[in-house]
């Protein structure tokens, strides 16, 4: 008989009607990464969630090496050796590092925290792991990937054995993806035995061991990784096959929708600008991709562009109109629509309905409201149209909460409602973050369409196969300059890949 370090048998969760775990079972062996792959809404996050002790299941048993135990609440997971990196990290940000990763586990004497001996625990690990940070640096002034190591920091300080990974690589880097996986394999050998909840099947076919797949609620099956492939796993997924290469036309690009000239944003620091000089046009009928690594001046150009950010000097024009001095919202209704990189941030509101954030740019139209009252049936059948179209899963429909929505489904809730809007300009951040194959499929034929329909697309994406897929034009930017302008067709991503680091810089003018 297979001995596994921690099993979950059996387990049901019924949220209001909503049946988010149906007798699901997994087991996971000792000293293996065990991919959980599902679409967004499958269950993943719930039944990690009854592991970790956020949920309790309505039944089921849990063993860990073969005794039952009972996880009521995180303490009980910690004291279990039980930990887990949420989707969005569970950091204070003016705390040290080392402070949030000693939290409610401080080594005292005296009533005095010990932080020397702490530190010294902490160096220690992050040695053994290969996790160096600077755990004496304020959580908020390090990057994401950073934070992402002081959770698992916060995992090994309490010497869990159990580590649950939530889509650890939605927000990161391709660079710091590659980290991960190396860190999440030494972990592995090392002993501790993983979950890894994650939509990417090329990150499960590079780092897992066996992979369990759940679709809407239901366990599917589980697999050993060297026997599978891509198109089976997506399949188990989705339930049908899945085309991994966008369908589409030659574009064929008409008027100049946005023109940027000589752009230069500023970083805050003196001196020194985050966007400099940047200069390009985007037509009708066409997406054209900026490309790079993060944090070579994407988002302040974006933030420039959509009103979130002080233009200082250049112009940036709309149909001809110069948006320099206008406000986000009238900007809008120039005809910008925007799915923002952030959707926590400037995305959504978390704490309204989904329906009342499906109509959250347009709420001020007769169709919505009535001297000065909104029509809610009118925003819950609009709303419903836009749920059933983009498929976004939900507990209780439009009335759901957004912030109780997985990742996945809270990104289908903005592009629903972007790709509504009858805009002149779709500026698109990172469109299919946390999304699953399926939806990334779906998305991806969407914004064609859009294209096809006589939109102007401005792309950006640290997903190099989502640049070659989706462009018609690609620009790289390094470090707050466009390096250089390239056509999907003509290059390779190696070949992006020199300008995306600043090995090799273009001269000729863009068009």
């Amino acid at each position: 008989m297979e001995n596994y370090a921690i099993e979950m048998l059996n387990i049901t969760k019924n949220f209001s009607g909503n049946l988010a775990n149906d007798n699901i079972t997994l087991q996971v062996k000792k000293g293996e990464i065990h991919a959980l792959l599902g679409e967004n809404g499958a269950g993943k996050s719930t039944l990690m969630s009854i592991l970790f002790g956020l949920y309790r299941a309505d039944n089921g048993v849990i063993k860990k090496d073969g005794e039952i135990i009972d996880v009521k609440d995180p303490k009980d997971a910690t004291r279990f050796k039980i930990g887990m990196v949420h989707q969005h990290f569970k950091l204070i940000e003016n705390f040290s590092v080392i402070d949030n990763i000693i939290l409610g586990a401080e080594t005292t004497k005296y009533g005095f925290i010990l932080k020397k001996e702490s530190k010294e625990k902490v160096k220690a690990l992050s040695e053994q792991y290969g996790l160096h940070v600077d755990l004496d640096a304020i959580v908020e002034n390090i990057t994401v990937g950073m934070q992402q190591r002081v959770e698992i920091l916060k995992m090994l300080y309490r010497e869990n054995d159990i580590l649950i990974f939530d889509e650890p690589t939605a927000v990161l880097t391709p660079q710091e993806i590659e980290e991960l996986l190396k860190i999440m394999k030494n972990l592995a050998n090392s002993g501790k035995s993983i979950i890894f909840i994650t939509h990417k099947i090329n990150e499960i076919l590079s780092v897992a061991d066996r992979c369990s797949v759940l679709r809407k609620g239901k366990y599917i099956g589980t697999v050993n990784i060297s026997e599978t492939s891509k198109e089976e796993l997506s399949e188990m997924m989705v339930g049908r096959k899945v085309n991994f290469v966008t369908e589409k036309k030659e574009s064929s690009p008409t008027d100049v929708v946005l023109e940027v000239e000589n752009l230069c944003v500023s970083s805050g620091r003196k001196g020194k600008n985050s966007v400099n000089d940047v200069s390009f046009k985007v037509r009708r009928g066409e997406i054209v991709c900026i490309a790079g690594i993060d944090g070579n001046g994407q988002s302040e150009l974006v933030y420039s562009l959509t009103g979130l950010k002080k233009i200082n000097s250049g112009n940036v024009l709309l149909n001809g109109v110069d948006l320099k001095r206008l406000s986000i919202d009238k900007r809008n209704k120039l005809g910008i629509a925007h799915i923002p990189e952030d959707r926590h941030k400037h995305g959504l509101v978390l704490d309204f309905s989904l329906g009342d954030n499906l109509v959250l740019k347009r709420f001020r139209e007769n169709q919505f409201q009535k001297f000065g009252f909104i029509k809610k049936e009118e925003v819950k059948v609009y709303s419903d149209q836009l749920i059933e179209k983009f498929d976004v899963r939900s507990g209780e429909g439009a009335f759901s909460i957004v912030r109780s929505m997985s990742g996945g489904n809270q990104q289908k809730a903005i592009i629903a409602r972007e790709l509504d809007l009858n805009y002149e300009l779709l500026i698109a951040v990172q469109p299919t973050r946390g999304l699953d194959v399926g939806a990334i499929e779906y998305i991806h034929k969407q914004i064609v369409e859009q294209r096809d329909a006589g939109k102007a697309v401005l792309l950006v994406s640290l997903e190099l196969d989502e640049v070659m897929n989706l462009s018609d034009r690609i620009l790289v930017m390094y470090e707050g300059e466009i390096v250089g302008e390239f056509n999907p067709k003509e290059t390779t991503v190696n070949e992006l890949g020199l300008y995306m680091a600043g090995s090799k810089k273009q001269t000729k003018e863009m068009k």
